[in-house]
Order: structure tokens, then C-alpha cells, then sequence
């Protein structure tokens, strides 16, 4: 079956953590994704504890692999018998989110935290959970039998019984084993006492890492979560490393002392006998309908007056903005522009959100905060006659597709900054406007480092204190897993030992695990309806603070909304210059009505005194101006651009300042071309003149020109630029 493994039963996989289950789980979700789809199975279930966290990236994988997802989480209520909870429907998945939700804020109120659980738990009810029960199904993990349990575990069989009484037929007892020596007793146990209750049992793997290579650094994070060593902690370990994903005909051998259901034949000419338990994780797969390709992202009602469509308020703002902009006139070019860009705008029905990041702006204009939008809105003519940003398209040749595309058909990304010590004031009015369950922040994945990993893991592994601090001591910024035996040979230590190997594998397996949720530096994100609908929430360590449980990547993969609301340190000081000349007697300036070329200025830049000037104060930068020597804002543009990576090592850098000397002249094959580059002197250094000449020159569309600039910005995937390329040169 192009390389799956098709021996053995339909089997769909019900019970599986991922790293997202901080130091718990051992595989990324995209390695347990396609090593199910590797192994044949029907369906996997990605249930980590208390969290979606890795969800979407699951999701994306899934799709990739054309494997079938089901979205679930792991649960211990404080009051009854653990419970995996699977997604059957978009009501389902609502009321899941709404249930995490309320069991992170109910442990964020509980003072202190648990120490145990690095991602602060999620504490629920039984009751909890039956408020919240419709659209989901549920497996209820029963605890494993001590040697000796018969049939009066009435505890178990009570807790069975309380959940078949909240989900009735959409319950199951999960029956798990891991060949450690008494298997076949303890699914007779687990079908005793099911059967008691009333609930069908069904097959699942309490799955922890994909391959059994995992196992230890399995044991290693446990170690760390438990603030100990392994061989400290080991009588807390699994007794084997059987917790991974396996071959379907190993499950079905597994499972062999349950009941037969029925039986087959498979290409190997093996005859199978599998029981119920087996078959039935098929049919809870079948019944779990539910896709992350269902969410439908709605953006927040805008304001709009009565009578008015938020397509015609959009428009009337803008043009009164362009008026505003443009006293003695709006300048043909900039209609031309204001129209183009409505009319896309209205065509994937982004005026709500432009409606909405309007509404954050005019709020900080009101309250005197200094704020600015910047990246790809720069872009957008309307974006400027909102006052969104202040880059003129009059002076400026920009591309309205870099912001937004119709190709790509993804939500417009705008970055505002914010004075830094007001931006709180900001948020504040975000939460206030939008409400808590419809407003939270973006949170930001904190993902094991070199450094980091190779601290937790040394300590983890016994080294002692001293040679961790060795170790962490030579590692510099820069390093790669690839040079750790070289620095560990540094501190010291033998690179080729039984404990540096083992260091150096694990280190090399935990480099960009997720240690744990923190908060974006100021993504927002704003909807409609209720947000704890669509992404679980969760309250930040900052007072006042609320996130969900998604990074940017994650929102970007389901097309929603995120406004970048930052805080920029300059800005507060601008505001202060506009203070203190004001208060000098000097004019009451804003970003808008600053003199835009001041000599005096440029000569100061030229002499690359710029310590403290934005943008302009780094080394590289110092060391460029006074080559460069900027005589206006444009040549400002160039110099920040082309001290970076892209132009350097593409051999850019000099033939400008040789052509900007008059030491070799500008050339351009026609005139097409010269109205590209020729600001630039016939050298292309903006990623905005690749898209350009890749729409006069070789016939794209500006969509398929946002393509190219995206396929630039992955030149290392093997394959993503090959097929631009090819249309760029034959074209």
C-alpha cells in the first residue's frame, strides 16, 4: 500500500500524547501523525492533557499525510475516573474549548499552582464535564488492577457507571496494556468490571512517543518534571518501553484475550482473529466527524453606523482619510490605488478587519498615544488614509498584493507600535471592547534551546552541577546541536563517552520541544462570537492578561484574525522630543507633520552618529552610512535593506555603491524595467522589485508575485523556489 503497512486490523489509535503534554509526552505531533499513516492506521487521536496546544499542528500534518485526525484532550476530574474526550462535531469541539477554558481559569484562581504540572493543570469536575458533554464522545480510562483485584473493585465499577450516566451511549472503557506479564489478566479485569458498569471496552495504547527509540528522553523529561535524576526516580518510570505507536498485527496479538469478534486474511496470507475492542476503535473513529477545516473564522462586528454596510463605511473613511492626507487634492495615482484595494478588499471580506485595527488606532489617537503601523501594511493605500501608517503611496511605489492576496487568500497581517509604556492602555481597551471571551493574546510556544537542553538533560542524567555549569558556560549563541561535542570537549569531558553520547543524542531529540506557553509580545486575537468557542484560553502569568492556546504559525494555518499590537520604546521617546519642543515654544509636531528631509539631519546620519537612532545604530549600520552617505529618506530605505543577509551574500551591496559613486554606470534592458529599479540604480534589493519584475517581465499576476516573495523567503525547503524559478526565466 505505497509503503503503509497493511498487516493486520482496521485499528484507529484513540489515546496518544504529544510533547504538547509539557515534559511528558515525547514525539512531536507531526511524528505521531505519520507514523500512524505509516503503520495503516484508520485514525489518530491526539489527547494531550488539558490542551490543544499542538493540535493544529497535528492538524496540518494529518492533511499532509491524508491520514484522519481526531481532536481530543486527556482529562482527570478532581472527582471521578480520568477521561479522554473526543470531538464528534463542531458542537463537540466548542463545548471541549469551553470546558478547558474553565478548568485553566479555575486553576489559575487556585493559589499556588501545582508544581507538578509545568503547564499549571486543568482542573475540572465531573459536573463540569457533563455541562459541557454534548457533541463529544468519551473513553474513560479506568485505573490499571493491583495483583489480586477481583470483581469488587466497586469504586471502579461506580466510576464507570458515573460517566455512562453523562454520556450514555457515547461512552467506551479504554483497555490498556503494555506486555508487562500479567496482559491477559488485566483485560479480563478490564472486561469484568466494564461489563458490570454497562460499558463497552475499547482497544487504545496510552501512546506517549511515536517509535520506541523515544523511551529515553521519555525517561529523561520525567526526570526533569520530577526535579530529579533517572536512576532517582526510576521506580516512577513505565516498566518498558511499550508505549508507542505499533503495528496493527502486534495489536491484534496484544488484544487476543478478549473475545473474538471476527477474523480475516491479510495480503500476507496470515489469518487474524481480533476481538470487539479492537474493531470498536474503527467505529468511535467513524463517529468523530469533527475537522479543524470546519472552523470558520468570523471577524468582530465592526461599528458601523446605521444604514451602512461595512463595505461602504470602509470606503467612506477612507476617501474622507485620503481628502484629510491630500488637502490640495488626491492625487490620481492614489484614486487609482484607494479603488483597487477596496475592491479586494470587498472581495474576500477583509472590511471588517480593517474596520476593527481602524477602531484601535483612533482609541490610541484620542488618548495622545503615539502609534504607527509597519511591515507589509505599509503597503496599502488604504492603510495610510486610515491612518493606520503613515507611508505616503504617492511617494512610494508600493505593491498592494504583499499585504494582500487574492491567491493566498490569507488574513492581512498588521503590526501597530504602540509608545511602550502605554501600550497596556491599548490592550485594556481591546479586552474592555471585545470582552474576555472574545478577546485573548497569541501565545508564544517556548521551545527547548541548546543551552537549555543540554541543562535539564545533564541534570537529568546525573552530571554534576559543576560540569552542567562547564558545559553551559562554553556553549555560545550561535551553536548547533552538530557542535556540541565540541564544546563538550571544551569543558572538559570526553565527547566519545557513554554519557556525552548519551547526552548529545537526547539533546539532539529535544532541540525545539515545547517547554511551555508564554504570551506573544502583543498578537491579539478578536472574534464575533466566543473565542473560548473556537481556541481554548487561558489566563497569562501577567495580571490582567488572557491567551489562547495557539501560536502565530497555528492561527496563520486556520486563517485568523491577529493584530500585532506592540510596544516600541522610540516612540515614547518621539513623544517626548514633541513635548519638550512644544514646551520650548517649537510647533506641536505629530509623526505626520514631521519636516520630512532635514540636511542637518542627513549630515549627522553621513558621520554615522546614530547611537540610539532606530534602525540605524548597529555596527554594520554605523560602519555602511558614512559610504553610503543618505541624502534623503529613500536613501534611509536603502541603507537599512541592503545591510542584510539577502543583498550581501547575493553580491548587490557593491555594484550599488559603485553605480551611487558614479564609477560604473546604470543599465536597464527597457524601459519596464528602469521603472523598477531605477531608484535603486539598476540593483534590485527590495523583495518588493523581485515581485515587480516577476509581473513586467515575465507575465505573473502581483498574486502570483506574493507567491514568489513567500518561496524566496524558503529558499532552504528543497523544491518551493524550483518552479518560480523556471516561470522567471522563461518568462
Amino acid at each position: 500500500m505505497n509503503g503503509v503497512d497493511d498487516v493486520g486490523p482496521r485499528y484507529a489509535e484513540l489515546h496518544c500524547t504529544s510533547n504538547f503534554t509539557f515534559l511528558e509526552g515525547a514525539s512531536h505531533p507531526e511524528e505521531l501523525v505519520r507514523r500512524a499513516h505509516a503503520l495503516g492506521y484508520e485514525a489518530l487521536a491526539i489527547t494531550d492533557r488539558g490542551t490543544l496546544s499542538g493540535i493544529v499542528r497535528a492538524h496540518a500534518a494529518a492533511k499532509d499525510a491524508g491520514l484522519k485526525l481526531i481532536v481530543g484532550a486527556h482529562l482527570e476530574p478532581v472527582d471521578a475516573t480520568p477521561i479522554v474526550l473526543w470531538a464528534g462535531d463542531r458542537t463537540g469541539y466548542a463545548n471541549l474549548c469551553r470546558l478547558l477554558t474553565l478548568g485553566h481559569a479555575r486553576r489559575a484562581e487556585m493559589k499556588p499552582a501545582s508544581a507538578s504540572k509545568p503547564d499549571g493543570g486543568c482542573v475540572v469536575s465531573r459536573d463540569d464535564v457533563a455541562a459541557h458533554a454534548t457533541g463529544l464522545l468519551a473513553g474513560a480510562v479506568p485505573p490499571m488492577p493491583r495483583p489480586g483485584d477481583g470483581d469488587d473493585r466497586e469504586d471502579v465499577v461506580r466510576g464507570l457507571a458515573a460517566w455512562r450516566e453523562v454520556f450514555g451511549e457515547r461512552l467506551w472503557a479504554l483497555a490498556e496494556v503494555a506486555l508487562e506479564g500479567d496482559d491477559d489478566d488485566r483485560l479480563r479485569w478490564f472486561e469484568r468490571v466494564a461489563g458490570r458498569a454497562g460499558v463497552p471496552l475499547a482497544a487504545a495504547g496510552d501512546v506517549r512517543y511515536h517509535e520506541r527509540s523515544r523511551l529515553p528522553l521519555f525517561d529523561a523529561l520525567a526526570a526533569v518534571r520530577h526535579g530529579g535524576t533517572v536512576e532517582s526516580i526510576r521506580d516512577r518510570l513505565l516498566s518498558n518501553g511499550e508505549r508507542h505507536l505499533h503495528e496493527r498485527w502486534r495489536i491484534a496479538e496484544r488484544f487476543a484475550a478478549l473475545p473474538t469478534g471476527r477474523g480475516t486474511v491479510d495480503s500476507a496470507g496470515r489469518r487474524f482473529l481480533w476481538p470487539a475492542a479492537v474493531e470498536r476503535t474503527v467505529e468511535i473513529a467513524g463517529r468523530c466527524t469533527f475537522s479543524l477545516d470546519e472552523l470558520k473564522y468570523e471577524y468582530p462586528d465592526a461599528i458601523v453606523p446605521t444604514g451602512r454596510t461595512a463595505a461602504e463605511h470602509l470606503a467612506a473613511l477612507a476617501w474622507k482619510g485620503a481628502a484629510k492626507r491630500y488637502a490640495d487634492g488626491i492625487p490620481a495615482k492614489v484614486q487609482q490605488l484607494l479603488r483597487h484595494e477596496l475592491a479586494l478588499i470587498g472581495e474576500l471580506d477583509y472590511e471588517a478587519y480593517f474596520l476593527t485595527v481602524f477602531d484601535i488606532v483612533r482609541f490610541a489617537r484620542r488618548r495622545g498615544i503615539l502609534c504607527q503601523g509597519r511591515g507589509s501594511a505599509a503597503n496599502s493605500c488604504v492603510c495610510y488614509c486610515l491612518g493606520i501608517t503613515s507611508v505616503d503611496p504617492a511617494r512610494m511605489n508600493v505593491l498592494f498584493e504583499r499585504f494582500v492576496s487574492r491567491e493566498r487568500r490569507e488574513a492581512p497581517d498588521i503590526d501597530i507600535d504602540f509608545e511602550h509604556d502605554r501600550r497596556e492602555e491599548v490592550l485594556q481597551y481591546i479586552y474592555d471592547t471585545y470582552g474576555r471571551s472574545r478577546a485573548a493574546m497569541t501565545a508564544e510556544v517556548i521551545s527547548y534551546r541548546l543551552r537549555s537542553a543540554v541543562r535539564d538533560l545533564a541534570k537529568a542524567l546525573g552530571f554534576s552541577l559543576d560540569r552542567v555549569d562547564a558545559i553551559a558556560g562554553v556553549l555560545d549563541v550561535g551553536d548547533g546541536v552538530e557542535d556540541l561535542p565540541t564544546r563538550l570537549a571544551e569543558a572538559g569531558l570526553d565527547p566519545a563517552s557513554d554519557s556525552c553520547t548519551r547526552l548529545s543524542t537526547l539533546v539532539g531529540q529535544l532541540v525545539g520541544f515545547p517547554r511551555h506557553l508564554g504570551q506573544h509580545v502583543g498578537g491579539m486575537v478578536m472574534t464575533r462570537g466566543e473565542l473560548c468557542e473556537l481556541v481554548p484560553i487561558q489566563p497569562a502569568t501577567m495580571e490582567g492578561r488572557s491567551i489562547v492556546q495557539w501560536n502565530k504559525d497555528d492561527l496563520d494555518e486556520l486563517g485568523i484574525l491577529k493584530v500585532d499590537c506592540l510596544a516600541l520604546g522610540m516612540l515614547t521617546a518621539i513623544r517626548r522630543a514633541f513635548d519638550l519642543i512644544a514646551g520650548a515654544g517649537g510647533p506641536s509636531l505629530t509623526l505626520a507633520t514631521v519636516p520630512a528631509e532635514d540636511p542637518a539631519v542627513y549630515e549627522m546620519i553621513s558621520r554615522a552618529d546614530t547611537v540610539g537612532v532606530f534602525q540605524i545604530e548597529s555596527r554594520a549600520q554605523m560602519s555602511m552610512l558614512p559610504r553610503l552617505k543618505p541624502a534623503c529618506f529613500y536613501d534611509l530605505v536603502i541603507e537599512v535593506a541592503i545591510v542584510r543577509p539577502g543583498p550581501i551574500q547575493g553580491g548587490m551591496v557593491h555594484p550599488y555603491l559603485r553605480r551611487r559613486a558614479g564609477e560604473e554606470p546604470a543599465t536597464y534592458p527597457n524601459d519596464e524595467i528602469r521603472a523598477v529599479l531605477e531608484k535603486t540604480l539598476g540593483v534590485p534589493l527590495f523583495q518588493e522589485q523581485a515581485m515587480r519584475l516577476a509581473v513586467v517581465a515575465a507575465g505573473f499576476t502581483p498574486g502570483e508575485a506574493d507567491q514568489l516573495r513567500r518561496a524566496m523567503g524558503a529558499w532552504r525547503r528543497p523544491g518551493v523556489i524550483d518552479e518560480f524559478h523556471r516561470r522567471l526565466v522563461d518568462g
